[in-house]
């Protein structure tokens, strides 16, 4: 049986979706294959603890699809299809141990003032990043969002220098490489300050000692309180649906329960993917795997390049996440009531307890003092939830896909089947230690493991949200190999997408957009 397309796509993640929307927004006949029953790999949602209660199952934070470039040029057309976002002026915040806690709001006066509460020198510093910000962030994004070929390198390093000047463009170097805690140690004097926003590194696998992390807590800091964020109208799952339906009224299709086992080729050229019931799907001019290195290597059965082969070999993932999803009947009681009206709550007190629970993950231990994410998305979206009701959202950072110990030393469980409901517990006791009385509204439960993520979606190696570590050695232009960022690989017609491959992880489908216009020149 044969099946004839301009592009079979693997995988039905954001990126994969982008990628055929763009493709089929300029004639061609593409085909999505996802093995899961459900499309959207982390961007998904649904009732995971009882019904009338919605929970994004990954991925919760739209703000960067909704400024993304794939966004802005099909903004129009993914409404029409029932894109609808949510929006949020009290992005995040953090609570601390002594009481005390900070949040970024989309109101820099506000914002400045809960600065100066802990410092006047650091008030001073946050007016000043404020007034930069609209600078920094054009040259900022004008690297993340190229191409990392030479051509375009050459390009944004050529308008940086003209922008900025060579003293300029330095510094701008020079911050793109610091870790969290040389940039915040450089630029702030209170810990609170230094804690809330180092935070943000522990969701893109940037520990605070980790070289190249400096530049998302600023950007989350700037971004958050310039522009809010924005969540799924109704769930997360709101930008899967908008694209399926988008590829769909152009002539493409997605199709679930669809594993694919090989990738079909000739001569040093890919033509097509097999399917788990041997189905032959052809392309005539291009395969897109949306897969990890490791698994694109299994695809092909080997590339046939030694370098390319290798650096898939080596390729290296962060360490995992769990995920608790709460049916509530009440938000938290957080020791400050205004916690209450964030997005995102994190509990990380400082930026050493960070290093160590990184430390300990990425040694195969269970952290004693994991980072926890609270999402409450009710707060934003109350329709997620029936009246009065709310869901939650916890991310439990770091966690080890493979466990060898436990740094508590109170959990003798090495696999994630007996180690799940523990550390759940160990979660959800530093919840109640700032929220008192939290465990008492919780009317039901769904703990995700990284051992679940991984299972669910092939992609999540180890329970890796981010399908790889963006430490400096293996981004930009070495994501996930050097010469091969632009998606190209050593097999012609087959072409590499998703987390793993510039710019990486995150919502805004940058990997997807960027090879989709290289395949159609625009």
């Amino acid at each position: 049986m044969s099946n004839q397309l301009d592009a079979v796509i693997i995988g039905a993640g954001h990126n994969s979706l982008a990628c055929a929307c763009h493709l089929a927004a300029r004639g061609w006949k593409v085909g999505v294959y996802e093995q899961a029953a459900e499309p959207g790999g982390a961007v998904k949602t649904g009732e995971y603890t009882l019904p009338g209660f919605r929970h994004d199952w990954a991925a919760m934070n739209l703000s960067l699809f909704a400024g993304s470039a794939f966004h802005t040029e099909k903004a129009a057309e993914l409404a029409g299809h029932g894109l609808a976002f949510a929006p949020t002026s009290h992005p995040f915040a953090s609570v601390f141990p002594d009481g005390r806690w900070f949040g970024v709001s989309a109101d820099a006066a506000l914002t400045t003032a809960r600065v100066r509460g802990f410092s006047d020198a650091d008030a001073d510093t946050w007016a000043r990043l404020t007034a930069d910000f609209p600078n920094q962030a054009e040259s900022i994004f004008g690297v993340l969002g190229a191409a990392m070929n030479l051509r375009a390198i050459s390009s944004v390093g050529w308008k940086l220098w003209r922008k900025n000047g060579g003293g300029g463009s330095l510094d701008l170097a020079r911050f793109m490489m610091m870790s969290p805690r040389a940039w915040l140690d450089e630029t702030f004097e209170s810990d609170h300050i230094k804690a809330t926003l180092a935070a943000w590194g522990m969701h893109l696998d940037f520990a605070p000692d980790v070289a190249g992390g400096a530049v998302f807590p600023y950007l989350e800091a700037m971004a958050g309180q310039a522009f809010g964020m924005v969540l799924g109208q109704g769930g997360a799952d709101t930008i899967t649906k908008a694209m399926v339906k988008m590829i769909e009224a152009r002539g493409g299709a997605v199709h679930c329960n669809a594993e694919v086992t090989g990738i079909k080729q000739a001569a040093g050229r890919a033509f097509g993917i097999i399917l788990k019931d041997g189905t032959l799907v052809e392309a005539d001019k291009a395969v897109i795997a949306n897969v990890s290195p490791s698994a694109l290597l299994k695809l092909t059965d080997g590339t046939g390049s030694t370098r390319h082969e290798q650096a898939m070999k080596s390729y290296q993932h962060a360490p995992g996440t769990m995920m608790i999803h709460l049916a509530m009947d009440a938000l938290p009681n957080w020791t400050a009531a205004e916690l209450k009206r964030f997005a995102y709550v994190h509990m990380a007190p400082s930026m050493d307890q960070m290093a160590r629970t990184y430390a300990q993950a990425k040694a195969g231990l269970l952290p004693d003092e994991p980072v926890i994410v609270c999402g409450q998305p009710t707060v934003v979206d109350p329709s997620r939830a029936p009246d009065g009701k709310h869901v939650l959202w916890l991310q439990v950072r770091m966690a080890p896909g493979e466990i060898k110990g436990d740094a508590g030393a109170t959990i003798d469980a090495t696999n994630w089947q007996e180690a799940a409901e523990p550390f759940a517990e160990r979660a959800l006791d530093i919840l109640e230690r700032y929220a008192p009385g939290t465990r008492a509204h919780i009317i039901g439960r769904h703990i995700v493991t990284p051992e679940m993520l991984e299972a669910d979606n092939p992609n999540l190696v180890g329970g890796d949200q981010v399908c790889g570590s963006h430490h400096l050695h293996q981004h930009f232009m070495n994501r996930p190999a050097r010469g091969y960022a632009d998606g190209t690989t050593p097999i012609k017609n087959l072409y590499h997408t998703g987390a793993a491959v510039w710019p990486g992880g995150g919502t805004g489908a940058g990997p997807g957009t960027l090879l989709a216009k290289k395949l159609v020149g625009n």
